[in-house]
């Protein structure tokens, strides 16, 4: 006989485990950032535009047909990835939020692939403006969330500098951010944001509510698990895919995941990122079914 699990008591039984396991340079008693108060996990279906990016490169869809094939998939919110975007014009934007408004559905983010690891002090105020642009540009979408990068560590320079260089960056753009109540996610990823510790170091460096972790689950070189469970307390935003990186493309324990998120008591959106061989007109409803079960399975509502 299936029982039924009381997801309080589970909260309650489990604790904060899996944002606590223990990580190289990470405090095994590290907390989550200010007002993040413990609650039961809300984990929502969402779909990322990059999972169509084979589509949207070669112009057999619109972000107009993204929109409504996030209708047709029935998921809850979606994520506009900015290289397909026609313009960052007010009226265009306006108009997808218009028709987004119409289908009742969400904009869970907007993701640019500004990189803020940069050794030259012009360029990095240059970046500090095209951040800028970006954040008025999800604004007028209407997205609450904006996905950066880190960025891969120049040559010769050392992890250290990388990350004083995203620092100088992410603080000013997470100021201006925070006037528009638009978050900007940090995405774990290559190079300065490789590793769990050196993601929250930077986070604890800038010290802003409006600088957070985009939490992608397929890219840590080591201890992806570890590196995951980690990172929760930081994410706004969660990227999934079912097989890790090259140069090993395992697959991921979608199950083991969601538990580690719902131990953490994560609130907000498991967007798909479909990057699989299979065309994404087959293989992304796949996926939106593993994280639809999943987000049933595990979350609150």
């Amino acid at each position: 006989m299936k029982t039924t699990i009381d997801r309080r008591g589970f909260l309650q039984a489990a604790g904060i485990a899996a944002a606590s396991s223990v990580v190289p340079g990470v405090p095994a008693g590290a907390q989550p950032p200010e007002g993040t108060a413990r609650r039961p996990p809300r984990l929502l279906t969402g779909c990322c535009a990059y999972s169509y990016g084979k589509y949207l490169d070669a112009h057999q869809m619109t972000m107009e047909d993204f929109i409504l094939k996030a209708v047709d998939l029935e998921v809850v919110g979606v994520d506009v990835t900015a290289y397909w975007l026609k313009s960052t014009e007010a009226d265009y934007l306006h108009s997808l939020r218009r028709l987004a408004q119409r289908h009742g559905v969400l904009f869970s983010g907007a993701a640019c692939g500004v990189e803020m690891c940069e050794p030259d002090a012009a360029k990095r105020a240059a970046r500090v403006a095209e951040l800028h642009k970006w954040v008025d540009a999800a604004d007028e979408l209407g997205a609450p969330h904006l996905r950066v990068f880190g960025g891969e560590l120049p040559k010769g320079a050392t992890v250290a500098q990388g990350k004083d260089w995203v620092v100088e960056v992410l603080k000013p753009a997470s100021d201006y951010a925070a006037k528009k109540g638009v978050t900007l996610g940090m995405e774990s990823h290559h190079g300065v944001t490789s590793m769990a510790a050196d993601i929250i170091d930077i986070l604890k460096r800038v010290d802003s509510p409006y600088a957070t972790c985009n939490l992608d689950i397929t890219h840590f070189p080591k201890d992806p698990y570890a590196q995951i469970a980690a990172l929760i307390p930081y994410a706004t935003m969660t990227h999934i895919r079912d097989h890790f990186d090259e140069p090993r493309p395992d697959p991921i324990d979608l199950e083991r995941v969601w538990q580690m998120f719902a131990q953490g008591g994560y609130e907000g959106f498991m967007a798909a990122e479909y990057e699989s061989k299979e065309d994404p007109g087959t293989g992304v409803p796949k996926l939106i079914a593993k994280i639809k079960t999943l987000c049933k399975k595990y979350s609150s509502v």
